[in-house]
């Protein structure tokens, strides 16, 4: 470390030294996951699983509305239900640095206070456009296509990331509330039935009448219904006005959580040391 990494925030300019501790807790995150590349494996592994599982074994038996490939309605569902479970990786990681005392180091440091939110957000978020082309691969692999367009298919990547991009501010909250990695990864308990009510393998058309407007209404269905529509998938669209309108609210569930939990996300690190 030099002289001038040690300069105070005012002298360099806050927003230019809280780049500079981004990026660097950026490289940080991602040699630990070169050096630990089965850490990305396993977070493939259950999405692909169930690609396998429920388009090849339970595909036969599953009836898409309007009809079509089972595997082409599930594929955008299995891309939203990877960045969901995102949520945990990063919840995991913070809480794993907090309970080895990294939190504690940085606090000591001089570091921008929102680089360990920040550094985070992006460092997830590069490691989820990797996990989503590998699994698209694999979707192309068993016979899953995008008949979208090269627009529409970009666009529902894009929306894509842009939920995970949301959930990396709600996992770094929870990350920092909870007291350890087991409370962490208990977690599972509240995403997958959160994932399960949803449009992720089911329409919500098919669903039980009190049920189907709690599925039509979850966020994570908004983003499956949307990406299905940009990709040209079916069993896009349905008779509710969020299933009718789910591009705009793909856009709107994210928006909506980042503007909530980003800052209780930064609020919560600076009152660690309080």
């Amino acid at each position: 470390m030099t002289t001038a990494d040690l300069t105070p925030p005012g002298t360099r300019g806050r927003a230019a030294w809280a780049v500079a501790d981004c990026a660097t807790l950026v490289r940080r995150t991602l040699l630990n996951y070169r050096r630990k590349p089965v850490a990305i494996l396993w977070q493939l592994g259950f999405p692909i699983v169930s690609v396998l599982l429920y388009g090849f074994v339970f595909g036969s038996a599953m009836r898409v509305p309007g009809g079509g490939d089972y595997k082409d309605f599930l594929m955008p569902g299995m891309f939203t239900m990877t960045m969901t479970f995102g949520l945990m990786n990063t919840a995991t990681a913070v809480v794993s640095d907090s309970g080895r005392g990294v939190m504690d180091r940085f606090r000591s440091m001089p570091m921008a206070p929102s680089a360990v939110t920040t550094g985070r957000g992006v460092s997830d978020l590069l490691v989820a456009s990797a996990e989503l082309a590998i699994l698209a691969a694999t979707a192309l692999a068993i016979g899953w296509t995008s008949d979208g367009g090269a627009g529409g298919t970009l666009l529902g990547f894009g929306l894509l990331l842009l939920l995970r991009f949301s959930l990396i501010w709600v996992g770094v909250w929870c990350g920092l509330v909870v007291p350890s990695t087991e409370a962490a990864g208990a977690l599972y308990a509240v995403i997958f039935p959160v994932t399960m009510i949803s449009s992720v393998y089911v329409a919500p058309s098919l669903m039980p009448d009190w049920l189907a407007p709690v599925a039509a209404w979850n966020p994570i269905s908004s983003t499956v219904a949307a990406t299905r529509e940009l990709f040209g998938n079916p069993g896009a669209g349905g008779g509710s006005w969020v299933e009718q309108h789910a591009v705009l609210m793909a856009f709107v569930w994210p928006l909506a959580l980042t503007a909530l939990f980003l800052p209780l996300a930064v609020r919560r690190f600076q009152r660690l040391s309080r």
